[in-house]
């Protein structure tokens, strides 16, 4: 492996500090993006149940806003509850893009990381050609110099696309997953302010 990367030259090392960078990204938002941190499949329940026996005071409705972020926003109708309805869908929708901005947290830097890998290997390809060039002199050419040149280009390429490939496949991935939890917090906030709705008639 050291072989390889005194193969590549120095600009390897920037795409190194990419790779690590962007594996630190993708384990962290594996763990904060576990459904069962998300997204407690009892919770729904648990708070009709709350409901049912008017036991929301505000140390239970504290409680659930920290249990989740689909505790947060079930606490944000329970809040509002006595409220009008249009008000009350108001305060779901800033709370939702409250937890929405904080499950789409470090994407951004793990798509940048996909755009900017390729990018830092083209980077590595012309430092590589410069080597290249640099080999030819009038007496003749350094074959030593001109290997070290083709490895220097070829390596920061590779390297650069494998880093991009996984990076993108990622992002998308925890995109989908982060809308995929939204969706589900939508529908049952919306079942909740449905049922308050019924029972305030």
């Amino acid at each position: 492996m050291l072989e390889i990367i005194n193969a590549a030259g120095w600009p390897v090392w920037l795409l190194i500090a990419t790779s690590v960078i962007g594996l630190a990204l993708v384990i962290e938002r594996f763990l904060s993006l576990r459904a069962s941190k998300i997204f407690p499949p009892r919770l729904p329940g648990q708070v009709l149940e709350l409901l049912r026996q008017k036991n929301d005071n505000p140390e239970a409705v504290i409680r659930l806003a920290g249990n989740s972020p689909l505790g947060r926003i079930l606490a944000e109708v329970l809040i509002n509850r006595h409220e009008s309805r249009h008000y009350r869908l108001a305060a779901v929708e800033d709370a939702g893009k409250d937890v929405a901005h904080r499950l789409n947290r470090h994407l951004p830097a793990l798509g940048t990381i996909a755009v900017v890998a390729p990018l830092m290997g083209l980077f590595g390809t012309v430092v590589g050609m410069i080597e290249i060039f640099a080999s030819y002199t009038p007496a003749g050419g350094d074959p030593a110099q001109l290997a070290r040149g083709i490895s220097i280009a070829l390596y920061n390429t590779g390297f650069g696309i494998i880093i991009a490939i996984p990076a993108l496949i990622l992002h998308r991935y925890f995109r989908s997953r982060v809308d995929h939890f939204l969706h589900l917090m939508e529908r049952e906030a919306g079942s909740l302010n449905r049922l308050i709705s019924r029972e305030a008639e």
